[in-house]
């Protein structure tokens, strides 16, 4: 990135002040001396607080995850928290982090900052995941949570996620004014770093055991586990929170034989064993299936270094290891799920689940065919949350489920829970072997009632000032163009940020406000196909969903048919 003014100096040069620390202070003083594109990349902007939160790589700069930047955010979201719950005699926030490099750091500084405002802290006295946290601010009756993590970004990266009342992450209006107040904090020199240390409650594990307990609540198939919960299990929390967590709950929940990948087991910020730390990455199931074929397991499971998401493979007939991926693993989970309240004659109209709008219509599919609702929100676990919040004590949460691996069964967290989706995983393959069957044939099961589903995600990354402006005049394209393809007519485009439904057979156009604006196009075609595009909220990329529906074969030829169709999607939408 080339400097092209003296803007971005100034701005580096405001942290040689003595607000900030001699480390920092050396730090971009040789940033200043190098005068390179790693001084414009730290302060050629702020990093911005969104709708969730922070993310971005950690270093010295505005652009930057250090404890100023997350100083400037938790002074904004203790101002107002101050200003929303100024009638409660005590204001509560609990905190947890995770094994990145400098989590701990951040938490005990994002601590030490609501403190000195008067708030009162439940910090985790170690790691723990994201979904523990979610529970963590209902059980303690919170009015607002932290997690410090970057969920599977590279080891470089780190983040800030902000948690409400009820346990969900952030959504309107509390996320724009969280924003605005945060955009108030313009100098260092607003920050109250003087901590009370006795407004700082240190803690975990009387959590730990309350959350176990109620996950204990969603099994379904105790019979089955009784029977079959000693098949064999490798689980990799890939150097995160998970470790201590899952194999906790897969124990408490009667699952016998669970073995740790060793060397991933210990948490590590730099994720020594893994190119990336993301679990969807079949790379990252190296170390795990080799030893899952030497101990002869069932079943393999990994989470990400927060454990909120989950990824499994599964044994086949001839023995080798299936990857599943997030559009199965909740197409599995939710037709498990509404069979079980079938067979225990517990189902009703009244329950429901949800998918995001890019996660497989296969759950559509599965959901009406057991008469049960379904609902479809913008990309995000929170807006599923918001479903779970606003039909509490209407309506009956099943379950909810995104493609990038996020499920949760229950609502007692707000958050994708990879804890409690492991317990279920391990339960479904129980209740597979209680049928004679394995998970594999449950797979097929769905796909011969429902018709073979296949998804692709393609990530186009575009880093920096630049990066982002390409992938902006992307976008603008994509909302101009009417993209037809050679093997099924174009039925309709959506476009979520102008709010409106375009159907070309029809010659007509919809519009809509049941969803929030969102920067996401979506083209649908008459045999079952969906492209659906949109900028990452947390990395220098853009996203494409693609999705293919063929007639299920006992031949296998559906999977020939449906990747035909991708390789031409591929070439029309120029994905290489």
């Amino acid at each position: 990135m080339e400097v092209k003014n003296d803007t971005i100096r100034k701005r580096a040069e405001q942290w040689l002040t003595s607000e900030f620390d001699d480390d920092t202070r050396r730090e971009v003083a040789a940033l200043l001396e190098a005068d390179d594109d790693r001084l414009a990349d730290a302060f050629y902007k702020d990093l911005e607080f969104g709708t969730g939160g922070l993310r971005g790589k950690m270093g010295v700069g505005t652009n930057r995850m250090n404890r100023y930047t997350v100083g400037m955010a938790t002074q904004g979201l203790a101002n107002y928290l101050k200003k929303v719950f100024a009638d409660k005699f005590e204001i509560k926030v609990a905190i947890a982090y995770d094994c990145r490099n400098n989590s701990p750091e951040f938490s005990q500084v994002a601590a030490d900052i609501l403190s000195a405002n008067g708030i009162t802290v439940y910090l985790f006295d170690a790691l723990r995941p994201t979904p523990e946290l979610s529970f963590a601010v209902r059980e303690l009756k919170c009015q607002s949570g932290i997690v410090i993590t970057a969920s599977h970004n590279p080891k470089e990266y780190n983040g800030y996620k902000v948690y409400w009342e009820d346990g969900a992450q952030i959504i309107a209006p509390h996320d724009k004014n969280i924003i605005e107040e945060v955009k108030k904090i313009t100098s260092v020199s607003q920050i109250n770093f003087n901590a009370d240390k006795d407004k700082i409650l240190l803690g975990g594990e009387g959590i730990d055991k309350k959350y176990v307990d109620k996950i204990k609540t969603l099994l379904q198939s105790p019979e089955a586990i009784k029977q079959y919960g000693d098949f064999k299990i490798v689980y990799t929390p890939l150097h995160g929170t998970g470790t201590r967590l899952v194999p906790m709950a897969l124990e408490a929940c009667g699952f016998t034989n669970v073995e740790l990948e060793e060397q991933q087991a210990i948490p590590d910020g730099n994720f020594p064993t893994v190119k990336s730390p993301n679990p969807e990455n079949p790379e990252a199931f190296e170390l795990a299936l080799k030893k899952a074929k030497a101990v002869d397991a069932e079943l393999v499971m990994a989470t990400d270094p927060d454990a909120d998401r989950l990824a499994a493979a599964v044994k086949n007939k001839v023995g080798d290891y299936q990857l599943l991926n997030g559009n199965q693993t909740a197409a599995l989970l939710t037709y498990y799920l509404l069979n079980k309240l079938q067979d225990n004659g517990e189902l009703s109209p009244n329950h429901y689940v949800v998918k995001t709008i890019v996660t497989t219509e296969l759950l559509t599919d599965i959901a009406k065919s057991f008469r049960a609702g379904i609902h479809n929100v913008l990309t995000g676990f929170k807006y599923i949350a918001d479903v779970i919040r606003q039909y509490d004590g209407k309506f009956k949460y099943v379950c909810g489920g995104e493609e990038s691996y996020g499920f949760l069964v229950g609502d007692f967290v707000r958050d994708k829970d990879a804890v409690s989706t492991a317990v279920m995983m391990a339960e479904l393959t129980a209740w597979a072997k209680q049928r004679g069957k394995m998970v594999v044939d449950i797979l097929n099961e769905i796909y011969d009632t429902y018709g073979y589903y296949k998804e692709i995600l393609i990530n186009v990354v575009k880093e920096g000032a630049e990066g982002e402006k390409i992938i902006n005049e992307m976008m603008d394209n994509f909302r101009k163009e009417v993209i037809e393809l050679p093997f099924a007519p174009l039925l309709y485009k959506i476009d979520y940020q102008k709010q409106k439904k375009y159907y070309y057979q029809k010659n007509r156009t919809k519009t809509f406000r049941n969803l929030p604006v969102s920067n996401v196009i979506q083209f649908a075609y008459g045999d079952g196909t969906m492209v659906s595009v949109r900028p990452s909220g947390t990395e220098p990329k853009i996203k494409f969903y693609i999705s293919v529906k063929e007639p299920f074969t006992r031949d296998g030829a559906h999977e020939i048919r449906a990747d035909e169709k991708i390789a031409v999607i591929k070439e029309v939408f120029k994905l290489g």
